[in-house]
């Protein structure tokens, strides 16, 4: 009979872990989902945008430990998915230019990791964790206009060890 108990409990263990895996990236589903399907599936967006000129839609859906996965989700004038990305690579980080304003960034990529404000610099400071063979994070410079001045690759200080400053 224990047999039993721990035989249901673990189909009901890999079910549930089979379904949160379902709900945490957009892959099962095709274009032409809705958006009610979708939002459904996945819950609330982090980020709603409109793409230009076209009546179209995009949905941002941060996941993961950490935020190191940004899905986007674009959706036709009808509220039908047309395709899906996970937009955190470091092609997407390198496509970014100087001169990008803080809603096309937000588009491009979605909402940062973190945030900084660097008072010295009149800047503010996104940096994006992601996955990759470093532990590392991308970084992203922003003007008091809204505008990427810089960006580039850092440590992500939640890989760094914390060492004892006894001895200096």
């Amino acid at each position: 009979m224990n047999m039993n108990c721990n035989a249901s409990l673990a189909v009901v263990v890999v079910a549930a872990s089979l379904c949160a895996c379902t709900a945490y990236a957009p892959t099962r589903f095709a274009p032409g989902a809705t958006i009610a399907d979708v939002t459904q599936a996945m819950g609330r967006p982090t980020g709603e945008y409109q793409l230009p000129g076209s009546g179209n839609k995009r949905l941002e859906f941060a996941r993961g430990p950490f935020g190191k996965h940004t899905y986007m989700l674009d959706f036709d004038a009808s509220g039908r998915m047309v395709s899906s990305q996970q937009v955190l690579s470091e092609n997407n980080f390198n496509a970014l230019r100087t001169g990008t304003s803080r809603d096309d960034l937000l588009m491009s990529l979605g909402h940062p990791s973190d945030v900084k404000t660097l008072p010295y610099q009149q800047r503010l400071l996104w940096s994006y964790r992601y996955e990759g063979p470093f532990c590392q994070w991308f970084q992203v410079g922003l003007d008091a206009r809204g505008q990427v001045v810089d960006t580039g690759y850092g440590p992500d200080p939640m890989c760094t060890e914390r060492l004892p400053l006894s001895g200096l």
